[in-house]
């Protein structure tokens, strides 16, 4: 396996299964923050000493295998380009934090692409596990082998009180940040997401962009995770959200059964512009084609649009991204040359898939 078979699909091959409430929640996700025990902890360290743990991953994990999840690949970051790394960021196998404190930084990655172990992020591991749609107990398990099987040969900061120990107090106590990323695009057409995220955050919860932590909600998609990881059990927080997304599931499909009932034509006229500005775009910039993707996957999920798989769009949403653009275009690209090869790749690959 080589640094290529990560770069070469915009998809990982598990975002080509469909998993529970797949129209709705697109992914679940658990990430573990765990830090070596009498180690400086990544923030304090000293170079030699954040060096010293990425060796010990590259001696004992490289090209080893856990589970189904085939061979293990352990990359170091420094050692990739700036399209490489935003490459990585945009399908979500690093964190932008990663990409960005490369020196003495590397991830651990699955050939599934399921599992990415981030070695010196803001701790020293950050385990995170994807399953498609909403699976969030089965990841929590699944995350938990996991970090069972590196417990084999590492002793982890951990306290009787406090629980996991970790850089920002914010991760104390479990570590665990479980988290979903969901379409909701007739909630947000209905204007109900303002009034639904003051709410949520009410309930110790964070409602994201699609890449986390000051990012935007491109194309309706929106990523729903816990804050709080003290005073509760992995179980309760893992519930807890749940909870809340099942709620959300929910009046998301009132929201479409509602906008079909009362404004079906101006709502399938919508749908098909957008599904025409796809198809005949000659430039396109990310924004408009992240909502253009958003109504089209809606229009799928409602019956409008019967040959188009849902797939596609997924992929297609990490395709028009700069770093991928330009990992395509093999060169840096400006502004307005992204625009032209995405608007490119897209009509190409819309007009694959329809013949």
């Amino acid at each position: 396996m080589s640094l290529e078979n990560f770069m070469s699909d915009a998809i990982s091959p598990w975002m080509k299964e469909n998993g529970p409430d797949c129209d709705i929640v697109m992914s679940s996700r658990i990430r573990l923050a765990r830090n070596f025990e009498n180690r400086s902890f990544p923030l304090i360290a000293k170079a030699e000493e954040l060096d010293d743990v990425l060796e010990f991953f590259q001696e004992n994990y490289q090209d080893t295998a856990f589970d189904h999840q085939g061979s293990l690949q352990f990359i170091r970051i420094a050692d990739l380009s700036p399209i490489e790394k935003k490459v990585l960021v945009e399908k979500h196998l690093i964190s932008p934090h990663l990409a960005e404190h490369a020196e003495e930084a590397g991830v651990l990655l699955s050939e599934s692409e399921q599992v990415s172990i981030m070695v010196n992020e803001e701790d020293h591991l950050r385990i995170q596990l994807y399953l498609p749609g909403f699976q969030l107990q089965k990841a929590l398990n699944k995350a938990f082998e996991v970090d069972d099987w590196l417990e084999q040969k590492i002793t982890y900061a951990f306290d009787e009180e406090r629980g996991y120990l970790t850089t920002c107090p914010t991760n104390v106590g479990t570590g665990l940040r479980a988290s979903v990323m969901m379409h909701l695009p007739a909630l947000t057409m209905t204007h109900q997401m303002n009034r639904l995220t003051p709410a949520i955050n009410q309930l110790g919860l964070v409602v994201r962009g699609i890449y986390g932590e000051g990012s935007e909600a491109q194309g309706n998609i929106y990523q729903i995770s816990n804050q709080i990881t003290l005073g509760k059990s992995e179980q309760d927080i893992v519930e807890d959200l749940e909870s809340v997304v099942s709620q959300l599931i929910e009046q998301e499909r009132q929201a479409r059964e509602t906008l079909t009932e009362e404004l079906s034509i101006q709502l399938e006229d919508r749908i098909f512009r957008s599904y025409g500005t796809l198809q005949y775009s000659r430039i396109i910039e990310s924004k408009e084609a992240a909502t253009c993707l958003s109504d089209v996957r809606l229009g799928i999920d409602l019956g409008y649009i019967e040959d188009m798989p849902q797939s596609i769009l997924n992929e297609l949403m990490v395709l028009i991204q700069p770093g991928f653009l330009q990992r395509y275009a093999k060169r840096s690209l400006s502004g307005r040359e992204r625009d032209v090869l995405r608007a490119s790749l897209i009509r190409e690959r819309m007009h694959l898939e329809n013949n």
